[in-house]
């Protein structure tokens, strides 16, 4: 089956454009319990797995002998705006364990609140790593390898002892053997992995729900908790993850990954779903995934009017006049017992 049409965008009384993808919603023991197109498609995880590469560092304690509470443990997780609120974090989490922002690996581009429009830099403004939305992620590496006495230069290297670390544990994260994960290198300079969208499901399902079954359980706990409950420090001013786990009321666990992923994760059920747009429209992906949502029964009618606009939008031109708009055209095949 692959990747099918999710959704549709319309001029006049005809159809214009289709993104086309696939979804896979799963629980935690992996079991695919509803699709659309290819459950096991395979795509890079982007920054969907921040919270799994977070892991060598939680498992090992180091957060807990840093004092780091849920602001810190959310930017771990975080694919940020580069707001002051988030730069101040990243700098005090360097700060603990005595390091700058020289330290990161991740290079450096233009805030995302500035590049989506949501605000205005200073002039004469010169970003810096710590404006990456990656640099909380990056911040959790540099000081994992602090506490371990591995050396920093080239930490971001695949056989580094903490990315060896890492692919280790995204791979029990997920369900998955080590091996079994092909391997790329992201925007930020750190390897990603690729794999089936029911892995990745699964995973979120755990990070949401629990993984009882083994020993991530505390760390995959402490991460989503502290997703929730700090959702401007994991996104930003005017993110759609912001407004789901706002809207969520604590119960999802919401994450982008660049190019077309989205993942979110039920606490209460122990279920997620994955997706994955194949053009990497974000508009189209943060509809899909509202549609899903509502699909799957997770929406009350307060939730299902507040996100209205993610999913269903009229489209306007340069006057203002309504030329189209953008619906969804997919239905889930629910599993069969």
């Amino acid at each position: 089956m692959g990747f099918v049409p999710l959704i549709e965008v319309t001029r006049g009384d005809l159809a214009e454009c289709q993104h086309w993808g696939a979804v896979a919603v799963a629980d935690r023991n992996g079991r695919v319990l509803a699709q659309v197109g290819d459950p096991y498609t395979v795509t890079f995880t982007r920054s969907t797995i921040k919270a799994f590469q977070a892991l060598p560092f939680m498992q090992s304690g180091g957060a807990h002998a840093l004092g780091w509470g849920s602001g810190e443990l959310a930017l771990l997780c975080a694919s940020h705006n580069g707001e002051p609120m988030h730069v101040q974090e990243v700098e005090r989490m360097l700060g603990s364990v005595g390091q700058s922002y020289h330290a990161l690996r991740c290079g450096c581009h233009r805030p995302l609140f500035a590049e989506l429009g949501l605000g205005s830099l200073p002039d004469g403004f010169v970003p810096d790593e710590r404006h990456n939305n990656c640099s909380g992620k990056h911040a959790g590496f540099v000081a994992h390898c602090v506490q371990q006495g591995w050396p920093l230069d080239n930490h971001l290297d695949p056989a580094h002892p903490l990315q060896v670390a890492i692919r280790e544990r995204v791979a029990q994260a997920v369900g998955l053997g080590p091996d079994e994960l092909a391997m790329g290198i992201d925007g930020c300079s750190a390897p990603n992995y690729a794999m089936p969208l029911a892995h990745l499901a699964r995973g979120y399902a755990r990070l949401a729900g629990g993984a009882p079954d083994t020993d991530l359980d505390q760390s995959l706990t402490a991460l989503a908790d502290a997703m929730v409950q700090r959702p401007e420090l994991g996104s930003g001013t005017g993110r759609h993850d912001l407004d789901f786990m706002r809207v969520g009321r604590g119960e999802w666990v919401s994450k982008t990954g660049a190019d077309g992923v989205q993942v979110v994760g039920s606490r209460s059920r122990g279920e997620a779903f994955a997706l994955k747009v194949m053009d990497g429209n974000m508009v189209a992906q943060v509809a899909a995934a509202v549609e899903v949502m509502d699909q799957l029964g997770w929406l009350d009618a307060a939730q299902r009017e507040a996100l209205a606009p993610r999913r269903n939008a009229v489209i306007r031109n340069a006057k203002g006049l309504v030329v189209g708009g953008r619906r969804p055209v997919f239905r889930l095949q629910r599993a069969t017992v």
